[in-house]
C-alpha cells in the first residue's frame, strides 16, 4: 500500500514538473525559438573516469541526456536537432572500443523504432547522416530500418551524424555536382545541343568556370535536409567544432557549457535559448548580409 502511494505521489510530482516546464517553454516562445539545434555531445568517456564507471557505460548515461535534450526541443517547439554521434576519426580509437560502440548504436538504433520510442512520440523523422559505407552491416542495416521506419513522421526532424566529418561531406558534395554536371554535359553533347556555353554572347571561359554553382554543392551536403543550425551546443567547455558541420555553422551561436555530456540539464539547455535570443538580432543581420 505505502509502495503505491510513493508511486502514485511520484507520478504526481513529476506531471507538475512537466506541466511547470511547458509553461515556462509557453514564455520563452515570446521571443524567437531555434529552428535547429546541433549537439556535440563531448565528455562521455571523462564522466566514466570521473564516476569510476566501466568502460562504455559512459555512453549508455550520455544516451539517457540525448533522450532528455530531445524532449526539451521537441516541447520547445524545435523542429531540427541534430547529433554528432561518431565521426570517421574515431574508427582510429581501440578495436575493442569502437565495435563496443558500433553494439550500442545498435541497440539504441533499433529502440528508436519501438512503438513507445521519443521518435513515436514526438512524430519525427530520422536520417543518419555520414558515410554510411564505413559502419559494420548490422549497424548500417539498423540505420536503414530506422530511416524507413520514421519516413512518414513529419513533426519533426533528428539527424544523427554516424561515421561522419564536415570534411568527408564538402568532398562527397563536390563530387557529386561534378559527376551530375559530367553526366550533364555528355546528355546534351549527344543530342546535338551541347551545353549552351556561348547563349546569349555569353564569355566561354566564364560560364566554364561556372559550371558548378553553390547550390549544385548544396544540394548534395548531406545535411541538405535541414537548414543551417541556428544554435551549436558542446559540452565539456571546449569551443572547437572538430570537423562538425563546418559549412553549416557561420552564423550560429555556439553555447558551449562546462559540464560532460551527461551531466546536461534543463539549466544548460534553456539558458542556450536564452542566450541565442538575447543575439538573435545580431545573428539575423549577420546571415542577411552574407
Amino acid at each position: 500500500m505505502e509502495k503505491s502511494n510513493g508511486n502514485k505521489a511520484t507520478q504526481i510530482f513529476w506531471s507538475i514538473v512537466s506541466f511547470l516546464r511547458r509553461c515556462l517553454f509557453l514564455v520563452i516562445s515570446v521571443r524567437p525559438i531555434p529552428h535547429h539545434i546541433a549537439f556535440i555531445m563531448d565528455g562521455n568517456r571523462r564522466y566514466a573516469k570521473k564516476r569510476k564507471l566501466k568502460e562504455g557505460d559512459g555512453h549508455r548515461v550520455g544516451f539517457l541526456a540525448l533522450m532528455t535534450m530531445l524532449k526539451y526541443c521537441y516541447e520547445l517547439g524545435v523542429r531540427y536537432v541534430t547529433i554528432y554521434a561518431f565521426s570517421i576519426d574515431n574508427f582510429k580509437r581501440d578495436p575493442e572500443e569502437v565495435q563496443s560502440l558500433m553494439n550500442l548504436m545498435q541497440e539504441k538504433i533499433e529502440g528508436l523504432i519501438k512503438e513507445e520510442s521519443i521518435v513515436n512520440r514526438y512524430g519525427i523523422r530520422v536520417h543518419f547522416i555520414g558515410n554510411l559505407k564505413l559502419l559494420s552491416e548490422p549497424v548500417r542495416l539498423a540505420a536503414e530500418r530506422a530511416m524507413e521506419a520514421t519516413a512518414n513522421n513529419s513533426s519533426g526532424v533528428l539527424s544523427i551524424c554516424i561515421a561522419y566529418t564536415s570534411t568527408d561531406e564538402i568532398v562527397h558534395a563536390v563530387q557529386e555536382s561534378c559527376e551530375e554536371k559530367s553526366d550533364e554535359i555528355s546528355v546534351m553533347n549527344a543530342s546535338g545541343a551541347g551545353y549552351g556555353l556561348l547563349q546569349l554572347g555569353g564569355n566561354e571561359k566564364e560560364e566554364r568556370e561556372n559550371i558548378v554553382k553553390l547550390t549544385d554543392i548544396e544540394k548534395h551536403m548531406y545535411m541538405a535536409v535541414a537548414p543551417d543550425p541556428d544554435i551549436l551546443i558542446r559540452t565539456s567547455g571546449e569551443t572547437r567544432l572538430s570537423n562538425f558541420l563546418l559549412w553549416q555553422s557561420a552564423h550560429c551561436y555556439l553555447y558551449s557549457p562546462s559540464v560532460l555530456w551527461p551531466e546536461i540539464g534543463f539549466r544548460h539547455f534553456t539558458w542556450s535559448i536564452l542566450s541565442f535570443q538575447r543575439s538573435y538580432f545580431y545573428l539575423d543581420r549577420k546571415r542577411k548580409q552574407s
